[in-house]
């Protein structure tokens, strides 16, 4: 068994959530020398997509109506542009930590406690259009989708400047405060002896969660999503 050591940089993963990255991840995640596996997920979303019901129809009991609209969302574009289902890319990390005997650590805040913390802080024009924009997002072509996919690769940072220009309370509550506590959690994992780690987590986080771990004095190695995209060997542009 290698030796662990907290001197090593932390490995983010930049994913999309309806893109399929099996063969980049296994790629880069097989090459590497670690001591554990990070996902963006917590034990409910975990238990929902590692051990589905029979059926596989998870439980939405509970959980905010945004939520649910988003999941059936990311399920339908996960089928029609990523190749696969939504969430594919956590499924993945978690298989690779598996079959390397490697601990699996689910480092993000709860869904539920988020959103609902997301909606009570939100001005009520944000609330308005997060909910027409959710229901209407279920109508969009999925080639149109597919053509933002492919211009977020180009240029993330227009979008994440996009979106807090558009609803600051979005960005500051699902991205700049997950980045924080995500970031806790790393640093928490560095202390117990945990310092090759690779996190997978949604692209949009990864200059957020590099910073955050820089301010607690964690190196940290960024490959996004547009990288990752490249080691599949195809483009996702449609024809």
């Amino acid at each position: 068994m290698f030796a662990r050591t907290t001197e090593a940089p932390v490995l983010l993963l930049g994913a999309a959530h309806v893109v399929d990255l099996e063969l980049a991840l296994r790629t880069v995640l097989g090459d590497r020398v670690l001591d554990g596996v990070a996902v963006e997920l917590d034990p409910e979303r975990a238990a929902g997509l590692l051990h589905p019901p029979p059926g596989g129809r998870r439980p939405a009991e509970g959980l905010p109506f945004v939520t649910r609209l988003w999941g059936v969302l990311q399920r339908r574009l996960g089928a029609e542009i990523g190749g696969g289902e939504a969430g594919a890319e956590m499924k993945v990390a978690a298989m690779v930590a598996q079959e390397r005997q490697l601990p699996l650590f689910l480092i993000d805040d709860p869904i539920r406690f988020t959103v609902l913390r997301l909606l009570q802080s939100m001005p009520y024009k944000e609330r308005v259009q997060l909910l027409v924009g959710a229901v209407l997002a279920l109508f969009v072509p999925s080639r149109l989708v597919q053509r933002q996919v492919d211009r977020y690769a180009t240029a993330p940072e227009e979008y994440t400047s996009a979106l807090r220009q558009a609803s600051p309370t979005m960005a500051r509550v699902l991205l700049d405060e997950r980045n924080e506590h995500m970031a806790d959690r790393l640093t928490e994992l560095r202390v117990r002896g945990f310092g090759r780690i690779a996190a997978v987590v949604g692209d949009a986080h990864l200059p957020g969660l590099a910073s955050a771990l820089g301010r607690r004095g964690v190196a940290v190695e960024v490959i996004p999503f547009s990288r990752l995209r490249e080691v599949t060997g195809r483009s996702s542009t449609p024809p």
